[in-house]
């Protein structure tokens, strides 16, 4: 019995830790992943003093390509639908400091599908009026598409950002 839990509670971590292997990524350099090219760019750099110390201030880009011939697609069966899974894919630098309200990640979210809905209602002087409302359908991330992103990361000074990538579908 004992072996045979521990045999099992094994094979989970092993299938976790498959699933959430982080891949490094340094500035300028794209990897593949599930399907996906993922690149990391560092734009600009800078030198700031915060408590006394110095550090130093990094504007990074993300951008994901969706190369495979699979398209992702989350399709909501009811308004409102909280949905709080629309990531591709997450980068996340382990030396940021977070300070000042700066990112320690940045994470590639699908594309959202609005559409707008045309609905019938009395104003306040009982005359019927239509109005429009834009209502999010779906989320998708289509064979073909690229999504980007900008994030601020504060790093201690001399180093640059520590990313690791890894796939959040």
């Amino acid at each position: 019995m004992k072996k045979s839990l521990f045999v099992c509670l094994l094979f989970v971590i092993i299938s976790f830790s498959h699933l959430y292997r982080a891949q490094k990524l340094s500035d300028g350099q794209t990897t593949e992943l599930k399907g996906m090219s993922v690149t990391f760019n560092i734009l600009n750099k800078e030198t700031i003093e915060h408590g006394g110390k110095s550090f130093d201030r990094y504007k990074v880009s993300a951008t994901v390509k969706n190369t495979s011939d699979k398209s992702y697609n989350i399709r909501l069966s009811s308004f409102p639908q909280i949905v709080t899974n629309t990531g591709i894919v997450e980068l996340d630098c382990i030396n940021a400091t977070g300070a000042k309200l700066t990112s320690k990640k940045i994470e590639l979210k699908m594309k959202a599908q609005i559409i707008n809905v045309t609905y019938s209602a009395y104003d306040k002087s009982g005359k019927l009026t239509n109005s429009i409302i834009p209502v999010t359908g779906s989320y998708y991330f289509d064979a073909g598409d690229t999504i980007s992103d900008n994030a601020i990361f504060i790093v201690p000074q001399g180093e640059k950002p520590d990313i690791n990538v890894r796939s959040l579908r």
